[in-house]
């Protein structure tokens, strides 16, 4: 009788054993395809570097790598350019934006996966820049030092900004303490808030990309710290709440009018949390969730056709690591998934989006410097 080759013998086995294994699903096979990326960064003095993560499509985070801005950040330890928006995403994620406050500069990346490349460096056009937003070929600085201003450049045909002439305005005081600018969905307006005197500055945006003159409206709320827009052209406030109150921080939601003037639809609805500073909307504008770094929890809300806030069940949606303060807050491009940048704690922590809104914590990928200066986080 012929004997089988040992070759062969394995062969066999080999697709025996193969075909005892259970079938792994598509869904299994594809959980740990990257599908996006979330970027944070590290504001150090001696050199600014964005830190950034491959997105699988389970939500989870792998680490690609850090890129220098070229520029220095103000250093520090716990949120020490208390704005939003330092780090921000182009509309079509293919560009992000870095403010440099130690230097005076911004930095201008183009976006490939969780791979960035920088583009351009240019000054900001006055001093301590804390805040980027970007509209088509527009992009606006808030700055905080000095007289505070916000200066406008254009994205040229090369990829690179080019400060726009005239395209410089001033805030209400020299001393307002911006924390956030962004456009309105439509390009029509720039919002700036003032930490220091609690108004809301508005911008219409006139052809040639400067600004028209300012328009103040009053917070609803004590407190002001950032707002946004929704995509229905809602703008939404946070409010830390009123000194020595607990767990008093709130937000907002405002109309704005063809003048620019701003009318409240929702005033300071409670986020029953303290320090409320950090916001976002998911992409499609059902869900607005805010990070309430003092009480380290996220609150949820709905927003309506109107731009009304309806609180969530609970109002706390989640809660971040012990020991942290989760600073800023950003979601996935596919609206799937929430990212908090905590400081504390060195981490950054991974919510899952369900279709009522409501949060599940995943994991907490750690590995950065639990004291060192972090703000801003982008993610698509």
């Amino acid at each position: 009788m012929a004997r089988k080759s040992p070759v062969l013998f394995a062969a066999v086995l080999a697709t025996t054993f193969t075909l005892m294994l259970p079938a792994r699903s598509k869904a299994e096979t594809n959980s740990n395809v990257a599908t996006g990326a979330v970027f944070v960064m590290t504001n150090a003095a001696d050199k600014n570097e964005i830190i950034a993560y491959q997105r699988s499509a389970n939500g989870s985070l792998q680490w690609a790598g850090s890129f220098r801005t070229g520029g220095r950040g103000s250093g520090g330890t716990t949120d020490p350019l208390s704005s939003q928006g330092s780090l921000t995403l182009s509309q079509d994620h293919s560009l992000l934006f870095a403010v440099n406050a130690g230097s005076g500069d911004i930095s201008e990346f183009q976006v490939q996966g969780a791979t960035l490349s920088l583009v351009d460096k240019v000054s900001c056009g006055g001093s301590e820049p804390v805040a980027v937003a970007q509209n088509g070929s527009l992009v606006y600085v808030v700055n905080a030092g000095g007289s505070s201003n916000v200066v406008g450049f254009r994205i040229q045909a090369n990829g690179k900004l080019k400060q726009i002439s005239g395209a410089l305005a001033y805030l209400t005081t020299g001393n307002s303490g911006p924390g956030s600018v962004t456009f309105s969905p439509d390009g029509q307006f720039l919002l700036v808030t003032e930490k220091g005197t609690g108004n809301i500055d508005s911008f219409h945006v006139q052809l040639n990309g400067t600004l028209a003159p300012i328009v103040v409206t009053p917070s609803a709320g004590p407190g002001l710290f950032a707002i946004l827009f929704a995509p229905n052209g809602a703008a939404i406030a946070s409010e830390t709440g009123p000194a020595g109150g607990n767990d008093a921080s709130a937000v907002s939601s405002y109309s704005i009018a063809p003048n620019g003037k701003l009318s409240a639809i929702s005033a300071s609805v409670p986020t029953l949390g303290a320090a409320t500073c950090w916001q976002t909307v998911t992409p499609d504008g059902r869900y607005l969730y805010t990070s309430n770094s003092a009480t380290s929890t996220i609150s949820g809300y709905a927003i309506g056709a109107t731009g009304a806030l309806t609180a969530l069940a609970g109002t706390i949606v989640a809660i971040n690591p012990s020991a942290s303060t989760n600073l800023d807050i950003a979601t996935s491009a596919d609206g799937k998934y929430l990212y908090t940048l905590d400081v504390g704690t060195g981490s950054v922590s991974v919510f899952k989006i369900a279709k009522d809104g409501s949060l599940t914590a995943l994991e907490d990928v750690e590995g950065l410097s639990a004291s060192a200066g972090f703000n801003g986080i982008a993610a698509i």
